[in-house]
């Protein structure tokens, strides 16, 4: 188990945020001042998640009580009444809590947070980001996970439930034997930083988040939580995001995180990958524009699997690398309405094609194009061609699908992964049904910002003694520890295996 966060940090943070003058400014002014303020039930919430305890408000109360007789009168936890001390009592908390979600919330709730929550959300993850680290990355890596909620699902003939902003959603098992099945709750998305490519070793802080009900597009909802990052005076690198992203409307993510600056990095769907169509005669296939002539088998290429041989990944490698000679060339950036201009791959030098005479003096280590078009296209015979936005803008990313620099670019997008798994991991804190008994969605949307705001810290801790170590066996002339890898001998490879 972890070492627990210093209750020194997590008062930093808070205080780094100003999110609880904010929402204490939101609140209404009694007849007497409250015992208890915002910042301190905050802290009480940070305090047990950080101590691996259930998200209940018993459990805020416990850890508040419980603190040294110090900080107890310093946060007042113990305050003078009229008739002497008086310890804070679980009524308190739960009476400050409700008017701080109260504030916080829609008045006509529809399944996303109020711009209050947003807001608070967003400090309060930044505060978690370290100065020395806010500036190593501009890439972050996107995911959303199921996070059902306590209360029982609403009645099959029709009725109230406990939790009426909560909604039906589909969650995939990907454990052995584990089945796809519905849950009733929400979707907790959030943005990870990742290393950018061929840089320096970044800790996997969790930089943004949001929570929705399940009949939002969860897609559609982180795209303004990444439109405040860059609003904010962080502008947007590479976003690393699955097919779960990459196969919804271009309206709804792909065309909105283009116009904010980002670089897209995604795993294409099934149905999007491979030729869909042609614009001036070029193939339009996995987000490009490939000669009318390019052999059909490139074309179809799909991803590398994932237990592939060394022999198979370099026979992929070979194959993609093939398939960009057939790729027409980008020679001019996008203006601000989306359009951009490209050339024929033989005019470029990349291939011989007897329609362009002067590639066919290039030398024969390049493919040739043995049939071309009997009546050829617009991209034959025209010097360039424009392309209009909508040619690919669902499916256009930064490096092309499925190639080498494709495939070790993405595979940076496992650390939206390891967030949820650190954050469902039985040994801390796992987010399963009744980790938090709290109903609607600011309260549970606060106590998934606090449990992100300890889990980057532990994340920190962890990536500060590795950095550590590998300098220690720097200094003594070893190579730094490199993590190991997967085992990839099966059970079916060894009974397959000669005796």
């Amino acid at each position: 188990m972890s070492a627990p966060v210093p209750l020194a940090r997590l008062e930093a943070i808070l205080d780094r945020s100003r999110v609880a003058g904010r929402i204490e400014a939101m609140l209404p002014v009694g007849v007497r001042p409250r015992q208890l303020l915002v910042r301190t039930l905050l802290i009480g919430m940070l305090i047990t998640l950080a101590d691996h305890r259930p998200a209940h408000l018993t459990r805020v109360h416990q850890a508040l009580t419980s603190l040294p007789e110090g900080d107890r009168i310093r946060l007042r936890v113990v305050a003078d009444w009229k008739h002497g001390p008086h310890l804070l009592t679980y009524r308190q908390v739960e009476r400050t809590f409700h008017l701080m979600v109260t504030a916080l919330a829609k008045d006509h709730p529809d399944g996303a947070p109020s711009p209050d929550l947003d807001a608070v959300l967003d400090a309060l993850l930044e505060a978690s980001i370290p100065a020395g680290h806010k500036n190593t990355t501009r890439s972050l890596a996107v995911d959303w996970s199921d996070l059902e909620t306590f209360s029982c699902p609403p009645p099959v003939r029709g009725g109230d439930c406990a939790d009426p902003e909560a909604s039906w959603g589909h969650r995939r098992g990907d454990s052995p034997g584990q089945k796809d099945e519905l849950f009733y709750g929400y979707y907790v998305s959030a943005g990870t930083m990742v290393t950018e490519e061929n840089g320096p070793a970044v800790p996997e802080l969790a930089r943004r988040m949001t929570l929705t009900t399940c009949h939002l597009d969860p897609a559609r909802a982180m795209v303004p939580v990444l439109q405040r990052l860059r609003e904010s005076g962080v502008p947007l690198g590479d976003v690393l995001d699955d097919s779960g992203y990459a196969h919804r409307a271009p309206e709804n993510w792909a065309v909105p995180l283009r116009a904010a600056g980002a670089s897209l990095i995604q795993d294409l769907h099934p149905h999007d990958r491979g030729p869909k169509g042609t614009h001036a005669g070029a193939v339009v296939s996995n987000g490009n524009l490939y000669c009318p002539a390019a052999p059909r088998p490139l074309l179809e290429l799909g991803p590398l699997a994932r237990d592939a041989t060394p022999e198979e990944t370099a026979a992929h490698d070979c194959q993609t690398a093939e398939t960009a000679r057939y790729k027409l060339g980008k020679i001019t950036a996008g203006d601000a309405d989306g359009y951009h201009r490209v050339m024929c791959p033989a005019v470029l030098g990349k291939l011989r094609c007897p329609l362009r005479p002067g590639s066919m003096s290039l030398d024969y280590h390049r493919p040739q194009i043995l049939t071309p078009p009997e009546h050829p296209p617009a991209c034959c015979t025209q010097q360039t061609i424009t392309i209009p936005p909508e040619v690919h803008a669902k499916t256009a990313q930064k490096h092309d699908y499925p190639s080498r620099a494709h495939r070790r670019s993405y595979a940076r997008r496992s650390a939206a992964e390891r967030t949820f798994s650190t954050a469902k991991d039985p040994a801390s804190n796992d987010i399963s049904r009744g980790w938090c008994r709290l109903m609607r969605l600011a309260p549970i949307a606060l106590f998934a910002a606090c449990l992100l705001i300890v889990r980057n810290q532990r994340i920190l801790a962890a990536f500060d003694a590795r950095q550590a170590q590998n300098l220690q066996r720097i200094a003594a002339g070893l190579p730094p520890a490199t993590r190991r890898r997967r085992r990839k001998t099966t059970l079916a490879t060894l009974a397959a295996a000669p005796p």
